[in-house]
């Protein structure tokens, strides 16, 4: 890392610090705790994801890999805290551990991924497992640190900002979030549609592959709470983690059992199975999973509206997710005052195609009227393009609080 790129970051670290220190941060952790604990709040605006892509601001100047990747995350946050929502921001930066994983993909099978022909289009990809007998080449995983590479990465981003900015080891493991949802990966080892045929055709086969990814996922998740590796940096609720029940987030601080942490799952990929087939198949296997830890948020992108009665089996659960794709009155109706309501609106209807602020009006005024005795946060996400309107997110945010302050 040259002595520029060193000088660009610290500057940056230096001014994402002043929007850390600030007392509006203060406020929203108090938000935040309460609202995640059950507790009345007006509902709090998340903005997930804006299209980053697209921004002037994210144009990066460093030449080196490392401060590249640093570069583009206080960059990011100083842009995001110009919107003005309820996002926290932390006063620290993580450098992840160096994991060391099968050679072939984080189950030993390498997927192959077909690129698209546009920018950012969708890639295709090739399932290894095509036939039941390819399951035999999986490796059964285990959570193992690679100290040496470890130490190097924290070295040079220490040498660089470590006097400006507070930085954190992440040594969690690496089979969390989408690695540790059994979802995604089961659609990447064996095809999305071939998962809901193996559900009719093979049911026996499915049930001993899931089963086998659940117990690898939980090995490393024991084999790291065994180490220490687990701290409270890493809560995860795709959103703002925090809890009157559990410690706030923080960096470097001594390890945790995961009754002490926010866990994040989901199951996108089964958005088209119904709830018997999707508690058989897959939430019967993310419950040992889930269960250690102290709470849990539920949902991404896929419509939940048939599943909250099986959800409910979940005994940590605390926030549940109303996709674009779901009937949010009929979620409201069965989640009540149990759980959060992460209400979701469209990004195509909010910011991605034209701004109209009537439109947006109309569809949050339908959507939350519904929310009014729920405790309910709204979510940005999955931004693709905001049409390179640099303003359209902040804009989004204002319209978003007129209505929230008009039906609250």
């Amino acid at each position: 890392m040259n002595a520029t790129d060193r000088c660009i970051l610290r500057d940056l670290a230096r001014r994402y610090l002043d929007i850390c220190r600030r007392d509006v941060q203060r406020e929203r952790r108090d938000l935040w705790r309460r609202h995640n604990s059950l507790r009345r709040t007006r509902p709090l605006i998340y903005v997930r994801a804006f299209a980053w892509q697209e921004m002037p601001q994210s144009h990066l100047v460093c030449e080196d890999g490392l401060a590249r990747h640093y570069e583009n995350f206080f960059r990011d946050r100083l842009f995001h805290d110009s919107f003005a929502d309820d996002h926290i921001y932390e006063p620290w930066v993580a450098v992840g551990a160096a994991h060391i994983l099968p050679r072939d993909g984080i189950w030993g099978l390498p997927v192959e991924w077909i690129a698209s022909d546009q920018p950012r289009g969708a890639r295709r990809w090739i399932p290894p497992i095509r036939e039941p007998e390819d399951m035999a080449r999986m490796v059964a995983p285990h959570h193992v640190i690679d100290e040496v590479a470890t130490a190097r990465r924290v070295a040079e981003v220490a040498d660089a900002i470590g006097d400006v900015i507070t930085i954190h080891v992440d040594r969690s493991p690496a089979y969390r979030t989408w690695n540790g949802d059994i979802s995604t990966q089961l659609a990447y080892l064996r095809g999305l549609e071939q998962v809901m045929w193996d559900m009719m055709d093979r049911p026996a086969w499915l049930h001993e592959l899931v089963g086998f990814m659940r117990d690898g996922i939980l090995r490393t998740h024991d084999e790291a709470e065994a180490a220490g590796h687990w701290t409270l940096a890493n809560h995860e609720n795709q959103a703002m983690p925090y809890a009157e029940e559990l410690a706030d987030p923080a960096p470097n601080g001594p390890s945790v059992t995961r009754d002490r942490l926010w866990y994040f799952c989901a199951s996108q990929e089964l958005a088209a199975v119904g709830p018997t087939q999707f508690e058989e198949f897959m939430l019967r296997y993310q419950l040992p999973i889930m269960s250690p830890f102290g709470l849990v948020a539920y949902g991404c992108c896929e419509d939940l509206t048939r599943k909250i009665d099986v959800l409910r089996r979940v005994p940590n659960l605390r926030r549940i997710a109303v996709a674009p794709s779901a009937n949010v009155a009929r979620c409201v109706e069965q989640i009540g005052t149990d759980y959060v309501v992460s209400y979701r609106p469209s990004p195509a209807d909010m910011v991605a195609y034209g701004f109209d602020p009537d439109r947006i009006r109309g569809i949050l005024r339908r959507d939350l009227a519904a929310c009014r005795a729920c405790h309910v946060d709204i979510t940005l996400k999955d931004v693709e393009t905001v049409q390179s309107d640099p303003d359209r997110i902040r804009r989004w945010v204002e319209v978003t609080r007129s209505v929230v302050d008009e039906i609250f």
